[in-house]
C-alpha cells in the first residue's frame, strides 16, 4: 500500500482525528483512491443515506468536518495528477 498522508482536521491538536490520505496506484490497481478517517455516522444518518444508496457490509458511512475541504481538495488534486 502506497499511502500518501495529506493532512488531519486543522482544528485538532494531533492524533485521533479525521484525516485524509491518497492510496497511489500499485500492483494491479491502476487508479488512486482516497482514504478517509472520520467520525462514525449515527443511526439516523445511516438510515437517511441508505434511502439514497443502500450500503453493503464492505462500506461505511463516516462524517468529515467541512473545515477539511482543503485537505480533501489536495487529495483530489494528487489523484488527478496521478492519471496524467
Amino acid at each position: 500500500m502506497a499511502l500518501l498522508f495529506i493532512g488531519i482536521d486543522p482544528d485538532t491538536g494531533g492524533g485521533n482525528c479525521p484525516a485524509v490520505w491518497v492510496d497511489r496506484p500499485e500492483g494491479d490497481r491502476t487508479e488512486a483512491e482516497l482514504v478517509l478517517q472520520g467520525w462514525l455516522a449515527d443511526a439516523a444518518t445511516l438510515e437517511r443515506c441508505a434511502s439514497d444508496s443502500p450500503r453493503p457490509d464492505t462500506e461505511a458511512v463516516i462524517r468529515i468536518p467541512a473545515r477539511m475541504v482543503h485537505q480533501i481538495r489536495e487529495a483530489c488534486d494528487v489523484v488527478e495528477r496521478s492519471r496524467l
